[in-house]
């Protein structure tokens, strides 16, 4: 399907998205703090202003609420704005924009107007950034009706998400993990588009289901690999797209395994986990044991390593909660004798 593959990072997948959108596109522009600095926003808008200039990449003040708003201006006037957020957890002084605004334009115009804006949210976990610094938050926007949310896992999809939402007419919700910028992988050097609402496969097996986003996937695939050394078959399934869910592919894979975990990296209560369980209990899927769900804990970030070690969840969590969804025996779950 794509031609020209070479090796790209994830943060010059995204990048180069953001480049290739401009460049067929006199509309598309990119504001939002620090789109020159590498502090901010790491190597994403390398050259970028160099390449269009400062009315096309505007650096702006710390005002997140009046970048978003006039992003959000800007889309209804005409214009495909990109908004970055380099600290996702300083959205919420854009909630009014984003939600009362960018989410119902469409609607409340009887379909004559659209809101063509990215919102981009870059999350930063761990290395002691704590409450303030450091949270997804992304979950609230999925229960917004008009919104829709992407959050890629690896270059590939950070280039063709991006695209797809760049050139979406409605506004749409980047979710983007800075810990993912290192991955490499080979991306297509022409343009392209990943549907927004399809989930992936990434790995086919036999003996459970762990559902997985953004920097929860290599993880997923992680431990699917170290259990496969046991003998354990897991399949794998990427979302790709948090809003819509794509419970179709979901719902296939997890009745092809009857066990499922999802991994889900925002807390637990009232989250994207529950959503999907939910989901699939509606839909009618039969479960041959109890689901579980991995989140985080129901606790502000802490600011000690010690104590960050203790609150995102490890490696080792996710290989014993697929083992023990996948080895428990339905009798056992019922109660019954062997």
């Amino acid at each position: 399907m794509y031609s020209e593959p070479r090796e790209l990072s994830y943060s010059l997948a995204i990048n180069e998205a953001i480049r290739q959108a401009m460049a067929a596109d006199a509309s598309v522009m990119l504001l939002g703090q620090g789109v020159k600095s590498p502090w901010y926003v790491g190597n994403t808008a390398k050259g970028l202003l160099d390449d269009f200039g400062p009315l096309r990449v505007i650096d702006t003040p710390v005002s997140e609420n009046a970048v978003t708003g006039a992003g959000v201006g800007a889309a209804l006037a005409g214009m495909r704005p990109v908004v970055v957020h380099p600290r996702m957890d300083f959205m919420l002084y854009a909630m009014d924009p984003i939600v009362n605004q960018a989410a119902n334009w469409h609607y409340m115009s009887g379909g004559r107007l659209s809101v063509p804006v990215v919102f981009w949210g870059i999350i930063n976990r761990g290395n002691e950034q704590g409450a303030q610094h450091s949270q997804a938050i992304f979950s609230m926007f999925c229960h917004v009706p008009g919104l829709k949310v992407v959050a890629p896992s690896r270059p590939v999809e950070a280039k063709g998400l991006m695209m797809a939402a760049i050139r979406d007419d409605n506004p749409v919700l980047f979710v983007d993990e800075r810990s993912l910028y290192p991955s490499v992988e080979p991306v297509d050097v022409a343009p392209y588009e990943t549907p927004i609402g399809k989930a992936q496969i990434r790995r086919h097996g036999t003996d459970a289901t762990l559902i997985a986003y953004s920097a929860g996937v290599p993880a997923a695939l992680a431990a699917a690999e170290r259990l496969h050394l046991d003998g354990i078959d897991v399949t794998v399934v990427d979302l790709r797209t948090l809003k819509p869910l794509d419970m179709d592919t979901v719902g296939r894979a997890v009745e092809r395994t009857g066990r499922v975990v999802v991994l889900d990296t925002c807390w637990k209560s009232f989250g994207l986990g529950g959503e999907i369980l939910a989901s699939l209990a509606e839909s009618g899927v039969q479960l041959t044991v109890p689901p579980v769900r991995l989140a985080l804990p129901d606790a502000p970030a802490p600011a000690t390593r010690s104590l960050e070690a203790g609150y995102f969840i490890t490696q080792q969590q996710i290989t014993d909660a697929v083992r023990r969804v996948a080895t428990t025996d339905r009798r056992e779950y019922l109660g019954m004798e062997r």
